[in-house]
């Protein structure tokens, strides 16, 4: 499972720089086409004002995806574990984060911590019938 995970996280590296390099291409690219017309100022300036144009593009997107409304997920026999679990991330997203670290320090050094962890969490209290 590390492996799968380092293997992992070197395909995004990779993925990363090849897109680092593409974009830094067409830039050049840009540059090199504008520059008989108006000069290294212009051409310069031409590329800047393109990359702004793209950042600004790029956020309003995100923007937009980021308010639109997702549906809720349907609760199935679990529901009163994922319920809870994304009570706790909503209302407390760093306490979420620290015991997810926690939880994978614990994992990496004694895996029967985990083990009883998830085994006290799961054997809760049960969920409420309505």
């Amino acid at each position: 499972m590390l492996r799968r995970l380092l293997l992992g996280l070197i395909a995004a590296a990779a993925m990363a720089t090849s897109a680092a390099i593409f974009v830094v291409a067409l830039a050049f690219t840009l540059y090199a086409l504008v520059e008989p017309y108006w000069g290294r100022a212009g051409a310069a300036a031409t590329v800047a004002g393109v990359a702004a144009l793209l950042i600004g593009l790029l956020g309003a997107t995100i923007g937009l995806v980021a308010r639109a409304r997702r549906p809720k997920p349907r609760l199935n026999a679990m529901g009163g574990v994922a319920e809870r679990i994304f009570e706790l991330v909503r209302e407390k997203p760093l306490m979420a984060i620290s015991a997810a670290l926690g939880a994978g320090f614990m994992a990496i050094r004694n895996p029967t911590y985990l083990g009883s962890a998830i085994r006290a969490f799961l054997e809760g209290r049960p969920p409420k019938r309505k």
